[in-house]
């Protein structure tokens, strides 16, 4: 197999090492994010005949820029429970992770949904314990149903309004 490889693949790379465009990933500098402090304005059900039913969460900032981002059943439920701080008679899965991050001694300081690509949004939960940050990989609608029950603030990157309002 390896002979086979090497016969159809042999000049696929030279001699010198990987082509100049590999060398460019080291010459990128870090993302400044510019970080704005917003709040969720609501959860929403957007409704066309023959569809089911989709949900999205709106965040806005202090000057009123807006990030819909679109979410799933259950996740637009939890959310909107929080905001109307109803509590469910057993603890719900972002109730859950909010008493184990406790139970372990952590606060959950901050969420940040830092990045939109190819029309999906990421963020971060940063959880501090014993002095030390933590930073969680999370999809936004997680991150935001946990920070509402913490009490923590959200965030999104400036670079992400910058995406949304490209996409307008």
């Amino acid at each position: 197999m390896s002979e086979r490889f090497r016969d159809m693949f042999d000049d696929w790379q030279d001699d010198e090492g990987p082509p100049d465009e590999f060398d460019e990933v080291d010459r990128i500098e870090p993302r400044r994010l510019d970080e704005k402090e917003v709040r969720v304005v609501g959860v929403y059900e957007h409704q066309e005949s023959g569809i089911p039913p989709q949900f999205f969460v709106l965040l806005q900032d202090n000057r009123g820029r807006r990030v819909p981002i679109w979410i799933g059943k259950y996740e637009a439920l939890s959310i909107s429970m929080a905001l109307e701080g109803d509590v469910p008679d057993r603890p719900m899965t972002h109730d859950l992770l909010k008493n184990v991050i406790e139970r372990m001694g952590g606060t959950v300081e901050r969420i940040i949904v830092d990045d939109l690509w190819q029309s999906t949004f990421y963020a971060k939960i940063t959880i501090v314990r014993n002095g030390e940050s933590i930073e969680i990989d999370s999809r936004p609608s997680d991150a935001i149903a946990l920070a509402l029950r913490t009490r923590s603030p959200i965030y999104v990157a400036e670079p992400v309004f910058e995406s949304i309002a490209d996409a307008m």
